[in-house]
């Protein structure tokens, strides 16, 4: 496999305290439990967001990409993808990932789905929300979207994901923050990756402007 082709994609909520109640009702929701509740009331229909995914250490910016996915699905969309040393046309559908320098007419490459995975698991976030939750999360409920944060090992993701996981196996920790908005929509994740010699690096997806689902199709002249 093409070493750049293994640049992770980029690829905490914080819940809100409900007032107390009068006496001899239920007491307040914790935060864990009106993240949950937001995540159980989402709507499981097959719809698009717009997607900006960056991958950087320190100041320097390794990866940008941006686009349009499908979510409550298999990962499909398309963006494009610029690194310091190209820029790619990408093209994602439930089986293979399609990729071509920007602006030319030239053959599509094609390689198999898991090659679009990075250190973050894009189409299973309500379950990356959970294990963060699971993983001692600590929800903080300032604003709005909510945020929960916590600590996790490669071999934690690897339980929502194991290509994601294993792609992060270098990684000694990753602090993971992740938001969640009224809708229960992950709205935005935030990885900070450590390394035992190295420098850190830190993913970021930010997901907007969500739609209906979006047609993906097969480049003709793959």
């Amino acid at each position: 496999m093409n070493h750049r082709r293994t640049v992770p994609m980029i690829l905490a909520l914080s819940g809100l305290m409900l007032s107390a109640c009068a006496s001899g009702s239920p007491g307040p929701k914790t935060g864990r439990q009106v993240v949950l509740d937001r995540l159980a009331a989402a709507d499981d229909t097959h719809y698009s967001a717009a997607l900006k995914a960056v991958t950087q250490s320190g100041t320097r910016r390794l990866q940008l990409m941006v686009g349009r996915i499908n979510l409550n699905g298999p990962l499909t969309g398309r963006t494009t993808d610029r690194t310091e040393q190209y820029t790619e046309d990408v093209v994602y559908t439930p089986h293979h990932v399609y990729r071509r320098a920007s602006g030319s007419d030239g053959a599509w490459q094609k390689f198999p789905a898991s090659t679009g995975k990075g250190g973050i698991p894009t189409d299973r976030l309500p379950r990356y929300v959970r294990l963060v939750l699971d993983r001692g999360g600590k929800v903080s409920g300032s604003s709005e979207p909510v945020r929960v944060s916590a600590r996790l090992t490669p071999k934690d993701i690897e339980s929502v994901d194991k290509t994601v996981g294993r792609n992060l196996r270098p990684a000694t920790s990753i602090g993971t923050d992740v938001w969640v908005d009224e809708e229960g929509r992950v709205v935005r994740v935030r990885q900070d990756i450590h390394f035992a010699s190295g420098p850190d690096v830190r993913n970021t997806l930010t997901l907007s402007r969500f739609e209906r689902a979006v047609s993906v199709r097969t480049p003709a002249d793959s």
